[in-house]
Formats: structure tokens, sequence, C-alpha cells
């Protein structure tokens, strides 16, 4: 098995030194993302300070409160129309379909029965608005959860998880000890535990699919980040002493409600093609997720068959050097069962085991060596044509994961090639 790894592939190469233009690639989504939410943040609260309150809870009040209306019923539509399958759409779509419906509500007490939903100005947090804040923060806990951990969201679980807090606030409520702080920070501590599953989302990932586009686990970690934004704006705005604080609360709420829905709406779940269901564990970082055929359960070979792990590995390898199946943008893991007699999980293992690598570094590894062949032998073609042409779904992805394999850019690269 070693001289597979020791002739096929070359190491992963990675430079010293990082040049401006590979971590512009490589962060790109993120720095625009950062300086969107932070300009909606700054200037928000900037405005904050010059509205008059009046006008405030007269005018600015239920504009805003009718745009996060839109905004919420409208996305929830096209979740629903467009779910094709992938049950975190239609979380998201109820999670809006349920904010939309609360904000209506908190629309007609405040300018129809002139009830404040907050009490702006109290130095302690009283036990309504306690329980409102962790309503909210585990309501939009529900999407990650459903994409972190497919199928194991519930709602008997889901209710499970709020119980705690409805206790802390009856304590609260009757005990002389001060529980508002606990109670407070209830929602950041089902965020870091949601949080531990990120990298073992990421790996499962890697280890499924040749491609990450529109399969982003950053954005995951922004949607997180733009949650913990939101619920300390929620307590700021619940300490402070003048309402229009509740300006940037509804700015951020608009923005995150806007930025993921149409980051859900156009980002692909691989796990709708898993068929998983409520009883299937969510893999963790040692483990591999269901496989989609449960009938489909080949042994893996023993380390007594090292003539048959090596000749699947001498068949997959001609199998990659003729077909070329990596050429394909969606080319997945299960496509290797054209080949190798194995189920999803031991094609997995097989691959970590025989390569040293992940499926996903695996086949760019092909994938890169392509793009050096078109590179040398074809100087006229444009970077998107090569991206194209090695399989790589788009030219952002390609710069990306050249750069990190090689240490340099792939026109860097293609420079060298040219003048040596």
């Amino acid at each position: 098995m070693d001289k597979h790894r020791n002739t096929q592939y070359r190491e992963r190469k990675i430079s010293s030194e990082v040049s401006i233009r590979e971590l512009w690639n490589t962060y790109r989504a993120e720095v625009g993302f950062f300086a969107c939410l932070s300009i909606a943040v700054v200037i928000s609260h900037r405005l904050s300070w010059l509205i008059p309150v009046d006008f405030f809870d007269e005018v600015l009040t239920p504009i805003q409160n009718s745009f996060t209306i839109t905004v919420c019923l409208f996305g929830a539509c096209l979740l629903f129309l467009h779910s094709d399958g992938y049950r975190t759409r239609r979380v998201w779509a109820w999670t809006l379909t349920a904010w939309g419906v609360l904000d209506m509500l908190f629309l007609l007490q405040t300018c129809v029965m002139g009830i404040p939903v907050l009490t702006i100005g109290n130095e302690a947090l009283n036990a309504y608005e306690l329980l409102a804040g962790n309503f909210l923060g585990w309501l939009m806990l529900f999407y990650p959860t459903e994409a972190l951990r497919p199928g194991w969201l519930t709602l008997r679980r889901a209710v499970l998880q709020l119980l705690p807090v409805v206790l802390l606030v009856a304590l609260d409520c009757v005990l002389p000890v001060n529980l508002a702080p606990l109670i407070a920070c209830y929602p950041a501590v089902l965020a870091l535990l949601l949080a531990s599953h990120i990298r073992a989302y990421r790996i499962w990932c890697e280890e499924n699919y040749s491609s990450m586009d529109h399969i982003d686990v950053q954005w995951i970690v922004r949607y997180m980040i733009m949650l913990l934004v939101v619920g300390v704006s929620f307590l700021y705005l619940c300490f402070t002493h003048n309402p229009a604080r509740a300006f940037t609360q509804q700015w951020l709420l608009f923005f995150l409600f806007a930025y993921s829905t149409e980051q859900i709406l156009f980002r692909k779940n691989p796990w709708a093609e898993e068929n998983t269901n409520d009883q299937q564990p969510m893999p963790t970082v040692n483990s591999q997720p269901p496989t989609a055929n449960a009938n489909d359960q080949q042994p893996m070979p023993t380390a007594n068959a090292n003539a048959d792990l090596d000749a699947y590995a001498e068949a997959l390898k001609q199998w990659m050097e003729n077909a070329k199946p990596y050429l394909n943008p969606d080319f997945k893991l299960a496509d290797l069962r054209e080949v190798l007699p194995m189920n999803r999980s031991y094609l997995s293992q097989f691959i970590n085991d025989t390569y040293g690598c992940t499926f996903y570094q695996f086949v760019n590894n092909y994938r890169i060596a392509e793009a050096q062949r078109l590179m040398s032998e074809n100087p006229e073609l444009k970077m998107t044509e090569i991206a194209s042409s090695s399989g790589f779904a788009s030219r952002s992805s390609f710069t990306q994961t050249f750069t990190r394999e090689v240490g340099v850019s792939p026109r860097e690269w293609s420079k060298k090639c040219y003048n040596t």
C-alpha cells in the first residue's frame, strides 16, 4: 500500500510564506461577510443615537417590523416551494414562518394595543425578557442543528432543550438568588455544544465529496457568528435606556434573515443524498455516516488480504487514469463503487488507509495534475477554461485548492513553468 502513496501521489506542499492573493482567494467570502455585517452594525448603531424615541415608536418600529415580516414570509414560501427534499430548507422555512408570525404579534401589541414586549431601561432582565430571548435563540438554532446533525432534531428533543430555561425562569421568580446571568447565557451553551460538531461535519464532507462548492462549511460558522452578534445585541437592548437601540437589533435581524435565506436556498446539502432518517445517529469525528443502501454491506478486505488491497488500488488507478471520472465536478465517493465492491464507509476507509488522505484530497490531486498538464501544454488557455477542463466546479475553488496544495497560485506556477 505504501508504494501507492509514494509513487502515485505527491505530498501536500504548503508554502511557509502565504501571498496576499492566496489569502484573498481563501478568505474572500469571510471578508465580504464580516464587512457587510460590520457596516450594518456600525451604521445602525450610530443612527440609533440620533433617532427620537417617539419617532422610533410611532414610525420606525412598524416599518422595520413590516420589512422583517415580509422577508420572513416571502423567504419561507420560496423555501417551501424549492425544498427539493432538503430537510434543512424546510426547517429554515418553518423558522422564518414562526418568526414572521411572532413579529406580526409584536407589531399588533406595540402599534394597536400599546403593550411593549421589552421593558426598555430596566437594570435587570425580567422573567418575560429572559424567556423571550431564550425562546428566540432556541428557535434560531434549529437550522444549524439539522445541518450539522441530520435527523437528530425531533419535536421531543427540541422541547427538552427549552425545558431547562422554563425551569430556571420559574426558579428565578421564587428563589432569592439571581439566575438571570445563567439564563441569559443558556442559548450560548447550546450554540457551543452544537459548534463542537462542525469539525466532524467538515471531515465527513471531505471524505465523501470531491468539491466543496455549495457545501461551504464556513457558512455554518458565519451563521453561528451572526447568531452571537444578534444575541449580544438583544442583551444590550434589554439593558439600555433608549428604546431607539432596537433600531440596530431590527436591522441585524433583517440582515440575518435575508442573507441566510439566500445562502440556504442556493446551498447544497450533502446529507440529502444519504436518505437519513430520525433513527440514524450523527457520525462522530472517528466514524462514518450510514450508507445510502442498508443492504450494501460488503465486508472490508482484512489485513491478510494484501493482494486484494493491491488489486483494488491498481484497479482504481487504472480507472482514474483511463476513464478520468474526476473531470466531473459532481464526482462523489459513492461513484467509486463502479470499480470497488465496497459500501460507502469502507470506501472512505480504503482511501484513507491506502493513500493517507481524504477522498476530497485524493480526487483533487488528480485535478491539479490535470490542470498542470493543461497549463504546460496549452499556454493560451484561460484559467477559467483550465479550471472547468480539470474538473473543478469554479475558478475560485480551483485557485484555492491549487494554491493550498502546490504552494503557489496557478498563474504563478504557469509563469514559472514557461520561464524554465
